[in-house]
């Protein structure tokens, strides 16, 4: 068993991407990031997992969207490339609790006392739509309650 369980490693750790050089973000949170030099485009390969936004000629913040791995290419005002540096998008481990039942998964967030359901891709149908639902009316109602207090 205990070969299994190191071949299994070795595996990963094989077959995972190195992103020692490059931006890891968690999952719907947010980081800054800087340049050299003072950069007039950038792209993300597969805006469907992050998302940049510039704060500056030289500082952007970027999204974790999705999980997964993508590129963030930077470009100057002529067109010269910057900066290429690979992007994944993880989990955070130091704050999120996975549980599986058979084939289906549900994550939870945890802080000092709490859990909650945080509805993650990946988890199981049926729950996660229902949480995703309910947080959605509760936004929903935020907003047109903050419009009607103007």
């Amino acid at each position: 068993m205990r070969r299994i369980a190191a071949l299994a490693a070795l595996f990963c750790a094989l077959a995972s991407p190195s992103f020692g050089a490059g931006i890891v973000v968690a999952l719907d949170e947010a980081r800054t990031i800087a340049f050299d030099r003072p950069i007039s485009t950038v792209y993300v390969g597969n805006p469907a997992i992050a998302d940049v936004t510039m704060i500056d000629g030289t500082h952007a913040f970027i999204l974790g969207k999705a999980f997964g791995a993508t590129n963030l290419l930077a470009l100057d005002a002529r067109g010269n490339q910057i900066s290429n540096q690979p992007v994944a998008v993880v989990g955070r481990p130091d704050s999120t609790v996975t549980l599986n039942l058979g084939a289906a998964q549900l994550t939870y967030a945890c802080g000092s006392s709490r859990c909650e359901t945080t509805p993650t891709p990946g988890d199981a149908k049926d729950p996660y739509d229902t949480e995703l639902s309910q947080a959605t009316a509760h936004q929903d109602l935020g907003m047109k309650n903050a419009g009607a207090a103007h």
